[in-house]
């Protein structure tokens, strides 16, 4: 019988342990993703182009593909540099921190997967105007298209103090897609209403999110139709759907009044989030609109979740409509005031420090997952009044 020597076991297992360790490597997939993680800008002087230091980083939401810096109404974006977090691996053009002339509009950069077959591209601009100045805004819902990324549900622009067109309304439908991926436009939670008040309005309507959506210990067997102004961040739609829901934006105008227009009927049976039914329990709409400061004592930027949007500290003013229930087939006005907890700070509000959201929900419990699948709420014609500025 042959042994190996000490010497040659020690080579013999140095060769093998390189060949299972380059085998390894070959068979290591590159990534396929592309997308823009973080946007962010430095500037010398910060108070002459931003309003404050939140405005200077941007966290991406993976289905978005626009990227919008607000700035100041005379910052100078000639040579406006902004820097970027890709995923790994992947490759951005134009170059992070190059930089470009933003003043004749966005300027469009494409994000190539590490492997090479992917990529995506991105809008980024500045917005040197408030989004709104005039003291009465009408939100008419006219202004829609399937999302650029999956073309399956709809999304909705808001018109702009400058003509332009703003993507201000989010909606939960990418959230339902996790569990009905097969869905048609018009089988989503929110899609377009054709006969509203006036033209075009929203149609909500709380759907069964099916088998998927049923599942494990805690299951989300409902999703409520519903639209606000802010944004749907879906990476945390899976894991705490409460914080999925980032209510608000940047606002400089003190609001006073809240209108528009509504249909409701609720369905039956109204089941709980376990999907048991309860049917002493009617399924009611829900309408209204939250004022809250945007940042925290020291600064930081704050947004308000599903979990604290109508009970945080941080909330100036509430309007809320009352009683959203069976309304029979016929379109309801709703003209409701703003009740103020605070007192409004002048310097504050002209520095972007207050965020407002307006909601829509099918279900006025679909954030916990409760309602009736069916109770369908319509909304067009809404219209915020603001305090006239001397």
């Amino acid at each position: 019988m042959r042994f190996f020597n000490h010497k040659t076991f020690i080579a013999v297992a140095v060769i093998a342990l390189a060949v299972i360790s380059t085998s390894c490597f070959k068979e290591e997939p590159l990534n396929a993703e592309c997308d823009i993680e973080m946007a962010w800008v430095h500037v010398d002087d910060l108070e002459a182009s931003f309003y404050n230091a939140n405005d200077t980083l941007i966290n991406v939401i993976s289905n978005e593909d626009k990227i919008v810096f607000s700035m100041r109404d005379d910052a100078d974006v000639t040579a406006f540099a902004p820097q970027f977090k890709i995923t790994p691996g992947a490759t951005i053009t134009p170059a992070s921190g190059t930089a470009h002339d933003f003043s004749d509009g966005p300027v469009t950069y494409t994000v190539t997967s590490e492997d090479g077959k992917w990529s995506r591209k991105y809008q980024v601009s500045c917005n040197r105007m408030a989004r709104y100045t005039t003291s009465e805004i009408d939100f008419d819902f006219e202004h829609f298209e399937l999302d650029p990324l999956y073309h399956q549900f709809y999304v909705w622009h808001n018109s702009l103090a400058d003509g332009s067109l703003g993507d201000d309304w989010a909606t939960g439908n990418l959230g339902f897609r996790l569990s009905m991926s097969q869905a048609k436009a018009d089988e989503f939670p929110t899609s377009v209403l054709e006969n509203g008040y006036d033209g075009h309005g929203v149609l909500l309507i709380t759907r069964d999110t099916g088998p998927l959506g049923h599942m494990g210990s805690n299951p989300k067997p409902i999703a409520a139709g519903n639209m606000f102004l802010g944004k749907f961040n879906v990476a945390k739609a899976l894991f705490n759907p409460m914080l999925a829901t980032e209510f608000g934006i940047p606002f400089i105008q003190k609001p006073v009044r809240l209108s528009g227009y509504y249909q409701y009927s609720p369905s039956a049976p109204f089941t709980d989030k376990q999907f048991i039914e309860h049917p002493d329990r009617i399924d009611a709409g829900d309408i209204y609109s939250v004022l809250y400061i945007n940042h925290d004592r020291n600064g930081n930027p704050l947004v308000l979740y599903g979990d604290n949007v109508l009970s945080s500290d941080n909330i100036v003013a509430v309007a809320r409509v009352k009683n959203v229930n069976e309304t029979n087939g016929e379109w309801v006005k709703f003209d409701i005031e703003y009740e103020y907890k605070k007192e409004i700070n002048p310097d504050m509000l002209a520095n972007r420090g207050y965020n407002l959201t307006i909601v829509f929900s099918s279900s006025i419990d679909g954030a916990t997952f409760e309602g009736a699948i069916g109770s369908t709420l319509k909304v067009d014609c809404v219209k915020l009044t603001c305090e006239e500025k001397e």
